[in-house]
């Protein structure tokens, strides 16, 4: 509802200047820092100011005298140097958001142009780790948020099913175990063998680094899989397959959907990257290196920053990453997904097969991409208008290489809707890596926090993570609910442990290195999942309550309810300065979910969910102690007190659906 004032107000702002001043200025509007300064302000004022050669005060005041009424503003006040202050018409606003809250979101139409999210892409070697759910859980978010939004979402997963970590846990099979392919297809068909390719893979990483020579080996492997030769590939397919429904198994936990997996693999048998391949010459984007230590590779023209300065040698990770196919034939990543990349905005004249792979808890079916045949039923997958690829920080170079190789083949409105939505890393706290069973170094018990490997086989599996968190949640549940049913206090615990787990990864902003500790994520005090949770439980027992003595004695009067959401019943008295400022901010918050998921949208940062969640929880346990609900001797104010807290709820209940949280009956 708050956004929806805010767009008023601009746009009335916007119409006025153009046919008082007949110009335009940017529409800045912002929120002030207390409430008696109003509920939106606008300094712009300073910058027409710089165009009619006057004070900006004077200009504020010109147009606060002249503005036309806008619907939902009580009143345009001129504040400090020429900021113009808005004060919302409060009762309105209540109604607005009485009537909104806990609606369904925007539906997309159909023909609405396709934003493609691509998130958690784990490699497909061993298990999930507590770094990739990050990955998983800010991409799912973001989809939600999108949706949410009216856009329409598909959301991808790429299958590295033919990088270097499958070759490892090959060469690890083949080489070190000498297992067959019969062997690898047991072990692969049986319990935990995303767990057991974990320990290969460390396994493996020790083995190589004993004798350098077996680098070829690696070398040959890897190209073994990508063209499709012999027992080499049919492991790697055998290997990441069942990997991959591993991961899927694992995040199904968290409640994270997938409309479609985009395997490498068929990438390359359906000649993507040939195709690819053919545009970026044919255009000079990309040219075979001659002399230097690239001699032999194809590598992308891209002038870095780095580059251009005289005299300094350009970063290694940089050298590599524009290399984009090797002097031994193979592409690499960037390559392929320059490939990909031209697919998923329908600039290939080429497509994929598709085939079921997956039906999630919730029912959605999710796809994979295929080389030889379809199953029926598809949907029209690709051709987006925009992109998102969730993918940790350090990969933001090989993401601009991908972006300067659409710009390259002279795809520009492409390139300007791909968007890099990159996270820091996460690690363990050292109390944290100790609970584990992780063997720290003396100093490393010192630090904030501890850094995991997977190549070291130093981490925490994402289902051991999920595990444990069920565990503790379960101990706590099992104190406080003795008389409920065993399959309840069973459910309860897994929807505390999703939501503290999706809460610690989402209340971080994406630029922090996040430090996991168990005690801190489970906690119901402060800024947790729990915590909001624990706001919807405490929301439900007022209704609950509410109703009961409603229907027994007509102490919360139905028809008030009534006349309060249609409007009737005028709540002016209620949340009127200054005696009803603290119901008017609860009211105001509540109704602001609207302009937060707009603000978590345009800055990519579902943080912002995450920290709205928590002081509307936080807001509404202060509001509680105060008000005494069903005790108001007020008949109306009774009515209108439940109602607010009726508000909370559907807009808690919505700002937690968004982050994929339930909120459970009790807790």
């Amino acid at each position: 509802m708050y956004k929806a004032v805010e767009d008023r107000i601009r746009k009335a702002l916007r119409h006025h200047i153009r046919e008082r001043y007949k110009t335009d200025v940017p529409i800045v509007t912002e929120r002030p820092p207390r409430l008696a300064m109003g509920e939106v302000a606008s300094p712009l004022c300073f910058e027409l100011a710089k165009q009619m050669k006057k004070a900006p005060r004077a200009l504020a005041q010109e147009i606060a005298n002249s503005l036309k009424p806008i619907p939902g503003v009580a009143r345009v006040e001129v504040a400090g140097g020429g900021y113009l202050n808005m004060f919302f018409d409060r009762a309105a606003f209540f109604k607005g958001v009485s009537e909104e809250a806990g609606h369904e979101a925007k539906q997309a139409g159909a023909d609405a142009k396709k934003t493609v999210v691509e998130h958690t892409a784990v490699n497909p070697n061993k298990a999930a780790h507590i770094g990739h759910l990050r990955n998983a859980v800010l991409g799912d978010t973001f989809a939600r948020a999108l949706r949410y939004s009216g856009r329409r979402v598909e959301v991808q997963n790429y299958i590295d099913n033919t990088g270097v970590q499958v070759a490892d846990v090959v060469l690890g099979f083949l080489h070190l175990e000498k297992k067959s392919l019969e062997e690898i297809g047991a072990l692969a068909e049986g319990p935990k063998f995303d767990y057991v390719c974990w320990d290969l893979y460390a396994n493996v990483t020790a083995w190589l680094a004993e004798d350098k020579a077996r680098l070829e080996l690696r070398g040959q492997t890897l190209k073994d899989i990508e063209e499709g030769h012999g027992q080499v590939a049919k492991a790697a397919e055998i290997i990441s397959t069942a990997i991959v429904h591993c991961h899927l198994r694992t995040l199904d936990r968290l409640g994270i959907d997938f409309d479609l997996l985009t395997r490498e693999s068929d990438i390359l048998k359906l000649k993507f990257w040939d195709a690819a391949f053919e545009m970026l010459k044919a255009r000079g984007a990309i040219q075979m290196a001659t002399s230097g230590k690239n001699a032999g590779c194809w590598v992308m023209q891209l002038p870095s920053e780095k580059e251009a300065a005289e005299g300094e040698e350009e970063p290694a990770e940089q050298a590599d990453a524009k290399i984009i196919v090797r002097s031994n034939g193979t592409v690499t990543y960037v390559g392929k997904d320059i490939a990909l990349h031209l697919w998923k905005f329908g600039l290939l004249d080429r497509d994929f097969h598709y085939q079921k792979i997956h039906k999630h808890p919730d029912g959605h079916r999710a796809w994979t991409t295929a080389s030889d045949h379809d199953d029926p039923g598809a949907p029209a997958f690709g051709h987006a208008h925009d992109v998102v690829n969730v993918i940790d920080s350090r990969q933001e170079y090989p993401q601009e290489v991908v972006v300067a190789g659409l710009r390259a083949l002279g795809y520009t409105e492409e390139a300007d809707h791909l968007k890099h939505l990159g996270y820091r890393v996460v690690a363990l706290t050292p109390r944290c890596a100790i609970e584990m069973g992780y063997e720290i170094p003396a100093e490393d018990a010192k630090k904030p926090y501890v850094d995991i490997s997977g190549r070291k086989g130093q981490g925490v599996k994402a289902d051991d993570l999920l595990d444990q968190l069920e565990a503790s949640a379960r101990n706590e549940v099992d104190e406080r609910q003795l008389d409920t049913r065993e399959d309840e206090r069973a459910a309860i615990a897994h929807a505390i442990a999703v939501g503290a787990l999706r809460y610690f990864l989402l209340r971080f902003t994406r630029s922090t290195i996040i430090a996991f500790d168990f005690k801190d994520a489970l906690s119901f005090d402060g800024e947790t999942g729990p915590y909001v949770q624990y706001a919807v439980v405490r929301v439900n027992g007022i209704v609950r309550k509410g109703a009961e003595a409603g229907s027994a004695t007509g102490l919360v009067d139905a028809a008030n309810l009534a006349r309060i959401k249609s409007g009737e019943l005028d709540v002016s008295r209620f949340v009127a300065a200054p005696g009803g400022d603290d119901l008017w901010e609860l009211a105001l918050l509540a109704g602001s979910l609207d302009a937060r998921v707009d603000a978590a949208v345009m800055a990519q940062e579902p943080a912002f969910l995450a920290r709205f969640a928590f002081e509307l929880a936080q807001m509404f346990n202060a509001f509680y102690h105060k008000h005494h609900i069903l005790a108001e001797e007020d008949a109306e104010k009774r009515a209108f007190l439940m109602r607010l807290t009726s508000i909370v709820r559907e807009q808690l209940v919505t700002t937690l659906g968004l982050l994929g949280i339930t909120a459970p009956e009790k807790m």
